[in-house]
């Protein structure tokens, strides 16, 4: 599976860095159906994710929200806060990753303190975040 026109030049860390962080989000519905077949499952009291590993790409990461979850202003709201907390943790993703979020109904309940801590803690588990020591040494270059 390949993510076109992910990369601009040179490599797929440098390019994401002067990406808009919101070319984070898939919205090609092709990758979104590739990552259901080829995705591993990682579940949450909140959301459950499937991440998938792409080659060479900068991460990308889907939300999906069903008719099932509820009206469109509680699936509207769940999807605001999830970019939210996409958005905040974008520059601590793992190249070659994609990563498609489906949020839970316990997840409008939480605060959002609560509900980014069981995000990172997750996502740090499945290794799609980078660990708190990377970033440190990272930023320290």
């Amino acid at each position: 599976m390949t993510l076109e026109g992910n990369c601009q030049n040179g490599s797929a860390e440098a390019g994401f860095r002067k990406r808009n962080p919101r070319d984070v989000f898939l919205r090609q519905s092709r990758v979104i159906e590739a990552i259901k077949r080829h995705g591993r499952r990682v579940s949450a009291e909140c959301f459950t994710a499937l991440i998938s590993e792409v080659p060479d790409a900068n991460p990308r990461v889907g939300i999906i929200v069903g008719h099932r979850f509820g009206k469109a202003v509680s699936r509207n709201r769940i999807k605001r806060v999830f970019r939210a907390l996409v958005m905040q943790s974008c520059q601590e993703l793992v190249p070659g990753r994609a990563l498609l979020v489906f949020p839970k109904r316990e997840a409008l309940k939480m605060p959002f303190s609560v509900l980014a801590e069981k995000w990172s803690t997750t996502l740090q588990r499945a290794g799609v975040l980078r660990a708190k020591s990377e970033e440190g040494a990272r930023v320290g270059r």
